[in-house]
């Protein structure tokens, strides 16, 4: 007995070793070579832009202050039109990437929003002036061009197949500092951040810093998986946690960024929600993997190939949609008149419904003659700016908010009995004057994240807890 038990320990030490042995073996042992390669394809992009300064930056008061002039020179200056008042420049760093020998350089749309000026310096030290070709704000994303040759592209990846725990390697040009390579592991796929509905974040430890915005991320066989976007910070600075934007969610923009200079996405016109206990319960269903479909546009893409309200959205092409936050992910790929076959769950019975993927459009509906109304369709509301008048034939106590002019069956709101007439005058402790400040509201809105609604009900007080619809699309 006593040999035998020697003899596993013996083995098992071994096994061990072979385990260790195997791990040492997949850690790189030096990434210089990636970076030499890649270095060229790397640039530093700076940008000016003009800000006009506020009515309070002023210039000094001539006569001091507490003198007669003293707020007629403020008034002067705070009624000035914009393009005259005091202006002063301000500059930001980031990073980009090429793309191709014909000078087309990616980078984030942040980094170049709003710039006079715009300048792209090569790993050579050699400075570009840059034309910003187009840009998507909902992927944070911008195409650049420069004049210059013997330029050498990066190679694009496939950040499909990247997997939690492989290595990757960023490099850019954090706080001014060029050329500046780090590198970690991919800690996490699909992370939602709340920038928007298109969220799909790899997730690093790789040091990633300001000034990394819109660089790349490569993977061990030097390819781009990834565009650095954004970081978790308290303080500004690295805490392991950076956010990427998967390659394969770009690149599918590139050419239509380069031929239009935007991107228009498709849509096929359902609103969507987890799925989740009870919905699961109601159903029959076997989990709640998909999304539910509570509501069908009239003569949207969905409706003309007959998805129905209650089915749940399984599949795609044949491959799974996880939930809610997925489907939109994945439309987003697509362009308008594209094809794809939804799989449903409807009635216990799974479907294959195909759908031609339609048009998306990016203005605000309106309703009937009222310019300012807007349909909120995260809620299921259609929405109007209350002026004196409304308020007071609808005998509302506030004396601001938005009028409930509409509630779509089936949705969000109708659900949680919001009713027409109804003044929507706050949302989550803050003051909702405009349809502005809603859609701020909900741009910012977390996952699952619900909504504390204060309305005015022919001025009683009513309170609502509501979740939205992820998204419409």
């Amino acid at each position: 007995m006593k040999h035998r038990f020697v003899s596993f320990t013996l083995l098992a030490v071994g096994i061990f070793s072979v385990a260790i042995t195997d791990a040492v073996a997949a850690m790189p042992e030096s990434f210089a070579d990636l970076a030499a390669n890649q270095r060229p394809a790397v640039v530093n992009i700076s940008t000016t832009k003009t800000v006009h300064s506020r009515a309070s930056n002023t210039p000094p008061i001539p006569f001091g202050g507490g003198s007669n002039f003293d707020q007629f020179f403020r008034d002067f200056f705070g009624r000035l039109p914009q393009q005259q008042r005091p202006q002063q420049e301000s500059h930001a760093l980031g990073t980009g990437f090429i793309i191709s020998a014909k000078g087309f350089v990616v980078t984030n749309n942040h980094v170049v929003k709003d710039a006079d000026k715009i300048v792209v310096k090569t790993s050579n030290g050699e400075e570009y002036a840059a034309k910003l070709i187009g840009s998507d704000a909902k992927l944070d994303i911008a195409l650049l061009q420069i004049k210059a040759k013997g330029l050498k592209p990066v190679k694009l990846g496939n950040s499909d197949k990247l997997r939690v725990g492989d290595w990757v390697v960023a490099i850019g040009n954090p706080f001014g500092l060029e050329q500046t390579v780090t590198a970690g592991i991919v800690s996490a796929r699909g992370r939602v951040i709340g920038s928007g509905p298109y969220d799909d974040f790899i997730q690093t430890d790789a040091a990633i810093n300001p000034g990394n915005s819109g660089g790349p991320l490569f993977n061990r066989r030097g390819e781009v998986i990834g565009i650095n976007t954004a970081i978790y910070s308290r303080s500004g600075g690295n805490n392991g946690i950076g956010f990427a934007i998967p390659i394969n969610l770009a690149k599918s923009t590139f050419d239509e960024l380069r031929e239009h200079g935007h991107i228009q996405r498709g849509r096929i016109g359902v609103f969507i929600r987890d799925v989740d206990k009870q919905v699961q319960e109601a159903l029959g269903l076997k989990n709640r993997n998909g999304t539910l479909v509570p509501q069908v546009e009239a003569g949207s893409a969905a409706d003309k190939a007959g998805i129905q309200a209650g089915d749940v959205i399984v599949a795609m092409d044949g491959t799974p949609i996880k939930n809610s936050h997925d489907l939109p992910i994945r439309i987003a790929r697509h362009h308008p008149g594209d094809k794809v076959v939804l799989h449903v769950i409807r009635g216990g019975r799974e479907l294959k419904i195909p759908v031609i993927v339609e048009k998306m459009d990016d203005q605000p509906n309106t309703l009937g003659k009222h310019k300012n109304m807007k349909e909120t369709s995260m809620l299921g509301l259609m929405l109007e700016p209350a002026d004196a008048t409304n308020l007071q034939n609808l005998g509302a106590r506030v004396n601001a908010g938005l009028i409930v002019k509409k509630v779509l069956a089936n949705s969000p709101a109708a659900l949680n009995d919001i009713q027409v007439g109804d003044v929507l005058y706050k949302v989550n402790g803050i003051a909702v004057r405009n349809i502005q400040v809603l859609r701020k509201i909900l741009n910012n809105l977390q996952e699952r994240e619900t909504l504390r609604i204060m309305l005015d009900r022919h001025g009683n007080q009513v309170f609502r807890i509501l979740r939205p619809v992820v998204d419409r699309h």
